[in-house]
């Protein structure tokens, strides 16, 4: 073939006129569309102003009216909300299949933010040490400890003893500074080209690796959301959140994970590729929710995150009320604040169509459907004592709690937990959800009013497996 050949010159002339149809009634039926327009829009004035003087407006019947319609409204958003997360679920799980990726073992590092966690570290490294896995490190972070946390995990140094051969236990013991941080200095001091992040109080179960790392062949995934189950259990709250983390997280996450999706990496498991961290900019300390800002970066780079149930991690839940509040408002607020901070994708869904789909489920889940569930619960007791629909609310409580009892089956079912959490879904929603609801609205309007707050720190009581 011969190159640098001239290329010959072509002018072509277009006329931009279309073709006109060869319809010749078309002024007919434009005519004949016009008249019955006229026709039916003097029906419907008519009917208007025959039914007019007979309608009764005042205060008390547009209110009720409004309040019906709201009503109306709250629960077809309700039913829609339940069965396209169920729906999409069962999706994912119907499509679910585990296999081994034969000749795929990429090293991969785990890293271990510590602070003052003297009581867990030990029994988090240990569990660490049993995985079913063989090409991997561990890497502690001490993030400024006041008390033992240093002296125990020195402790753990150097090469200890796993299920496949030695693993290289490190400590990095550096000042102060957060999670985020403490993060960050143990992915930048590995060498690998997966992370795993978890927390200081975690225990991952043997085969979490194994069963996640398979979904990084795909060169479009970026991360890997792990199971978070509560380890503390056998009180009424950490019961109730074991629950919660099988029906009203994992459920959710599983449907997000059909669309590959997933808004929120949890802090006690997340599985990283490096890459995909480098590119996002690594943790930042901005927010009060580190992983799902991190999430969100990764999500606005391309990358896909997917779920993995199987790769499990145990941690400690809140044993007592105001634990748990302090928990569920710094979880809000951090995620309000992860919003505002990719508020242009929120606008924007040509810069990033997934992320803008996933903020505003975010907005919906953090901002509105909180407001909206206190609102018809107060209703449905203003109209039990003040009107003597007391058959209202138990109906109300009965149609909730049958939702949630069908919900928690599957839920419990597909995860094969104990039974046992079952029995709650009958308090779950009139009882726990509205509580966390009340805190989730309180920590909304303290974020908007720029009220300062603090981290805070959960007791351990050393919970083991």
């Amino acid at each position: 073939m011969q190159t640098k050949q001239p290329v010959k010159r072509a002018s072509i002339v277009l006329k931009n006129v279309e073709d006109q149809p060869n319809d010749l009634n078309t002024e007919g039926k434009l005519i004949k569309r016009i008249l019955v327009s006229g026709f039916l829009s003097l029906v419907l004035i008519m009917i208007i102003l025959y039914t007019m003087p007979k309608t009764v407006l005042n205060t008390s019947s547009l209110l009720e009216y409004a309040t019906i319609v709201a009503l109306v409204i709250f629960l077809f958003v309700l039913l829609f909300r339940y069965f396209a997360i169920l729906i999409l679920a069962y999706m994912y799980v119907n499509q679910y299949t585990y296999k081994a990726s034969s000749g795929f073992f990429p090293f991969v590092s785990i890293i271990v933010p510590v602070y003052n966690e003297e009581k867990v570290v030990t029994d988090s490294v240990r569990s660490l040490l049993d995985l079913n896995y063989s090409n991997y490190e561990i890497i502690v972070v001490n993030d400024g400890s006041t008390d033992r946390t240093k002296e125990v995990a020195e402790t753990l140094v150097g090469y200890q003893k796993g299920r496949y051969g030695s693993v290289k236990v490190s400590l990095i013991d550096k000042p102060n500074g957060g999670k985020s941080q403490a993060l960050n200095a143990g992915i930048k001091h590995s060498k690998a080209e997966i992370v795993l992040c978890m927390d200081g109080d975690s225990q991952l179960s043997p085969d979490s690796i194994k069963v996640a790392v398979r979904h990084f062949t795909n060169p479009e995934i970026g991360a890997v959301a792990g199971n978070v189950k509560v380890l503390n259990r056998g009180k009424l709250f950490t019961d109730l959140q074991a629950l919660e983390y099988i029906e009203g997280l994992n459920m959710a996450r599983s449907a997000q994970s059909f669309v590959r999706l997933v808004n929120i990496i949890p802090g006690p498991i997340g599985l990283f590729r490096k890459k995909a961290i480098e590119e996002a900019g690594y943790y930042s300390s901005d927010t009060f929710a580190e992983d799902a800002d991190l999430t969100l970066k990764i999500l606005a780079n391309g990358w896909k995150i997917y779920y993995e149930p199987n790769s499990i991690s145990y941690t400690e839940a809140p044993e007592k009320l105001h634990q748990l509040l302090k928990q569920r408002y710094r979880w809000t607020r951090g995620i309000l604040q992860s919003i505002r901070k990719h508020k242009k994708l929120m606008f924007n869904p040509t810069i990033n169509f997934g992320d803008t789909f996933i903020l505003w489920t975010m907005f919906y889940e953090a901002l509105i459907w909180p407001a909206m569930n206190i609102a018809a619960n107060l209703f449905f007791i203003v109209a039990a004592i003040f009107f003597g629909f007391t058959s209202l609310i138990f109906f109300w409580w009965a149609g909730l709690a049958l939702l949630d009892l069908v919900t928690a089956l599957y839920c419990v079912a597909v995860e094969k937990e104990e039974f046992r959490l079952v029995g709650y879904s009958l308090i779950y929603r009139m009882f726990f959800i509205l509580m966390i609801d009340v805190s989730k609205l309180m920590s909304t309007i303290e974020e908007f009013l720029g009220i300062r707050m603090t981290w805070g720190k959960l007791e351990r009581v050393g919970a083991s497996r």
